[in-house]
């Protein structure tokens, strides 16, 4: 044999184990399915890099509306973690035995504030009975979450009910497919003023917080977490208790989030 032909030889064995140890790579990594609430995009997408960082998974998210997530668990997708904005979707999938049910635990809460467009320098709103929603619009559309569907339209119902408002609320509504929705609409100025959760408001310099409606004018704002296998993969069982580390509470606090552990 020719040393130029044993040097190609060589070659080629090296290259072949490169591809078998990168084949080897790819299959050790772990893919760790999360479905989760618009609300935690930026927060829980950050959460994400730092445990794939630590560990060899590829965390990946599909956020949307809790309700619809939650009905797509309930048809059987294949989503291994939940992350719900309100405790009735999770009780849902209970209910139908979707979850693993031992697995609950309440991670996050929120608040509920109204925005406006930060272009228009709009004044603080007092939100109580007193408030003068129709004017406020000024012949525009008050931006929520579907209430018939999103968890923070719902929370707006609630409190818009409470202060007596929803009668003059409801007819001048721009429901939105979820919480990102209606900020995406008030962003673009697309709507006067709109309802959404403390943590989005305060992650766009497009909005200005210009009120915050009463704690007691609606149900606490909580995001229970659950497995959805009740015998879950190393890597979901690793990223549920992540979730739930001083290291994750840190980067949900800094989002604005309260921490409920």
């Amino acid at each position: 044999m020719s040393v130029n032909k044993y040097w190609s030889g060589l070659k080629l064995m090296a290259s072949g184990m490169v591809v078998v140890a990168a084949s080897f790579t790819c299959v050790a990594q772990e893919k760790v399915t999360v479905f989760a609430a618009a609300s935690l995009t930026n927060a829980l997408t950050e959460v994400g890099q730092k445990f794939d960082q630590q560990n060899d998974t590829q965390t990946v998210f599909s956020f949307a509306s809790s309700s619809t997530l939650a009905r797509q668990i309930a048809q059987g997708a294949p989503a291994q973690v939940y992350l719900s904005a309100n405790q009735k979707w999770m009780d849902y999938l209970i209910d139908n035995d979707a979850v693993n049910a031992e697995s609950k635990v309440t991670l996050l809460k929120n608040s509920l504030v109204l925005i406006a467009p930060s272009s228009a320098n709009s004044a603080p709103i007092n939100i109580d009975a007193k408030w003068p929603l129709v004017q406020s619009l000024q012949g525009g559309r008050l931006a929520v979450g579907d209430p018939d569907h999103v968890p923070a339209g719902r929370y707006a119902k609630q409190a818009l009910s409470y202060l007596h408002l929803w009668s003059q609320a409801e007819p001048l509504l721009a429901r939105a497919n979820s919480v990102r929705g209606a900020l995406a609409l008030v962003e673009r100025a697309e709507a006067p003023l709109g309802i959404v959760y403390a943590t989005d408001a305060s992650q766009s310099d497009a909005v200005a917080l210009v009120g915050t409606f009463p704690a007691d004018s609606h149900k606490p704002i909580e995001y229970p977490l659950a497995l959805v296998d009740k015998q879950p993969s190393a890597g979901a069982n690793a990223f549920y208790h992540y979730l739930q580390s001083p290291a994750a509470k840190a980067i949900f606090s800094q989002y604005g989030f309260k921490v409920a552990q």
